[in-house]
């Protein structure tokens, strides 16, 4: 329907009832069968909007009155919220932004990509929700004023200092302010950790007192430097960029022998810091700038390939088939030839990180029509107080008749299911893990076992769920992971030359019949009378902050263990031998070479377990204590 100017009129005060967000972060109404989206308002609430813009089938509007708040309504810290249009959401809070963000993911999923019940967790938040910025675009104004345009009235907004960038960003804004008339446009790059500055274009004001034109920056992510050039793309939101990094490496199960496939590589972010854990990456990117700044930006990393050109087109000439895709395309999303060419290759993971939701539904869809499925999308929140969100979209080949999963992100469990030759997907469960009152140690792992189980086979269309939790008891008292290094040594310094037991709960979900089986296994391990160095050298390693009792029976370096009895893979985390059990009950096809049939029984163990040391001189210190 188009808007008459006989119905609405620029200027024209309405009062309205805000029912649905729109597209670019605003909120929607309906006044006499026109759409009205309008800036700073909060589905639910009812206000009183000026209408600023008309456009052939809407109007545009901006809040005056709130007649009716939302409970998520804040006071916009921003003194330029509401003329500048750059942040469309401070006035909610945080936690609302969060949630809106996720329901704005699913909806594009399911109305552009299909995708009911898709599997999104919850947004992972920002660590900074201001000044988180690295790179901002001014217009100049009047006077050789820096500024922002508002979106829909087109009017100059002067910007002392924007809330969003970080001081870096704004000391060069203050520098610069009311001196650029000689250009239209001014971009300002800044490292928060390397304090190195990029202002383009070059400035020739003789009263301008910083440096301008160079043809690159220093930036950082988790310490590690970028060489950044004045075309180069570059996350503006270092932090969350290092969780997307750190995503990518807890979700990919990255191996030694693995080659991986870094389309739209950019300036080499996701190959360096992923080119460690890898046996090699091949990274593709077709900005001729971003290509010497990822050549520079490896280094010495021998692993890694870097091939100028278009995804598109260097995608159907690999000689090799890559274990692991990551794709980070523009907004625009993958070109068609790219997605055909991901379908023949068809290597086992994709994860495709992007800034659009729509996009990446439209290139999931065709992904996802019968090769791949859609395992889960983790939303990461890089532009806190505006409404776009970036996704990590993690797919696998579709082939396992009876996909396995395991609701848990540690490396014991995960190596243990691994060298049963078991083909499995790591999906961690995010489960509180305290203790209810007078909670015995067996409820308790059963429990969160069970819970961790649940919220995986949630997210999950059909196969079987692995998920368990271990406690290490002694004289009553349960002791999980450590919360810091304190506490690990005061764990490490209660149990040494102890007798305690570890018990572990483990549940298997058949998700398709939905058929559950809980059990929980208790094992007595001694441990050496460890001394304070060996204390100190283990903590000082890191080892004890993720174990229940703050020690790895299986760790070489400090070789806890002076006896035990029982089920030693329940000791490690995971009661292989009863697990097996669980898994021929409800259905599940074990191979011949991890049948319970073709297993010995080993000592400490009522039934064939393949993790058993032989004897108890396996578990005695390689050195003296």
């Amino acid at each position: 329907m188009q808007v008459s100017e006989q119905q609405i009129a620029i200027g024209q005060h309405l009062t309205l009832s805000l029912t649905s967000w729109g597209r670019l972060g605003e909120a929607m109404a309906e006044h006499q069968g026109t759409h009205v989206f309008v800036f700073g308002g909060i589905p639910g609430e009812r206000v009183v909007a000026e209408v600023v813009r008309l456009h052939r089938r809407y109007a545009a509007a901006r809040v005056v009155e709130v007649l009716e708040p939302a409970p998520s309504r804040v006071e916009p810290p921003c003194p330029y919220y509401g003329e500048c249009t750059g942040c469309q959401w401070q006035h909610m809070s945080y936690s609302e932004q969060l949630a809106v963000k996720r329901e704005k993911v699913s909806d594009a999923l399911s109305r552009v990509g299909g995708f009911t019940d898709a599997p999104v967790t919850p947004v992972v938040p920002s660590p900074g929700q201001l000044g988180y910025r690295n790179h901002a675009r001014f217009t100049i104004g009047p006077e050789g004023a820096l500024g922002f345009v508002h979106r829909e009235t087109r009017q100059f907004v002067r910007i002392d200092r924007c809330l969003l960038m970080h001081d870096g960003v704004n000391q060069c804004l203050t520098s610069l302010q009311g001196k650029c008339m000689e250009t239209t446009q001014l971009s300002i790059r800044a490292g928060q950790e390397t304090g190195d500055t990029l202002v383009q274009p070059t400035l020739i004001d003789p009263t301008i007192t910083i440096a301008t034109g160079q043809k690159s920056y220093l930036d950082s992510i988790e310490g590690q430097k970028f060489r950044v050039s004045s075309p180069s793309f570059f996350q503006v939101n270092v932090e969350q960029a290092a969780q997307v990094a750190d995503t990518l490496l807890q979700n990919l199960d990255l191996k030694s022998t693995d080659v991986v496939l870094d389309a739209y590589t950019g300036v080499g972010t996701f190959a360096v810091l992923l080119a460690p854990h890898v046996k090699k990456v091949i990274a593709v990117e077709e900005s001729s700038a971003a290509v010497a700044d990822a050549r520079e930006n490896l280094g010495g990393l021998e692993n890694v390939e870097l091939v100028l050109g278009k995804t598109e087109e260097i995608l159907p000439n690999l000689e090799e088939r890559p274990d692991v895709v990551i794709l980070d395309p523009p907004r625009a999303g993958c070109h068609p030839r790219t997605l055909q060419s991901l379908l023949s290759l068809a290597s086992p993971k994709i994860a495709y990180v992007s800034c659009d939701p729509e996009t990446l539904a439209r290139d999931l869809k065709i992904l996802c029509e019968d090769i791949y499925v859609l395992d889960q999308v983790i939303p990461l929140d890089m532009f806190p107080q505006t409404h776009h969100v970036e996704c990590v979209a993690l797919l696998s080949r579709n082939e396992p008749a009876q996909p396995l999963f395991l609701a848990s992100a540690s490396p014991r469990r995960r190596e243990l299911l691994a060298e049963l030759g078991l083909e499995f997907r790591v999906m961690p469960a995010d489960v509180p893990e305290e203790p209810l009152p007078g909670e015995e140690a067996h409820d308790l792992v059963r429990r969160l076992s069970l819970a961790k189980a649940s919220a995986v086979a949630a997210q999950t269309k059909r196969g079987y769920v692995i998920g368990a939790d271990s406690m290490v008891v002694h004289d009553g008292e349960l002791l999980g992971k450590p919360v810091d290094a304190a506490d690990a040594r005061r764990m490490l310094m209660q149990l040494r030359g102890t007798r305690h037991q570890v018990v572990t709960g483990v549940t298997v979900i058949d998700v398709d019949s939905g058929r559950t089986i809980t059990d929980s296994m208790s094992s007595d391990i001694t441990l050496r009378n460890l001394s304070g160095p060996e204390i100190d050298a283990s903590i000082a390693s890191g080892t004890p902050l993720d174990k229940a009792g703050a020690y790895a029976v299986q760790d070489q370096e400090l070789s806890p263990a002076e006896s035990w009895e029982g089920c030693y893979s329940n000791i490690v985390g995971l009661p292989m031998c009863r697990l097996m059990e669980m898994l021929g009950e409800l259905g599940y096809t074990l191979s011949p070479v991890a049948s319970p049939e073709s297993l010995p029984v080993s000592a400490g163990c009522t039934v064939p377990c393949p993790f058993q040391p032989q004897s108890q001189s396996a578990l005695q210190p390689r050195r003296p204590p």
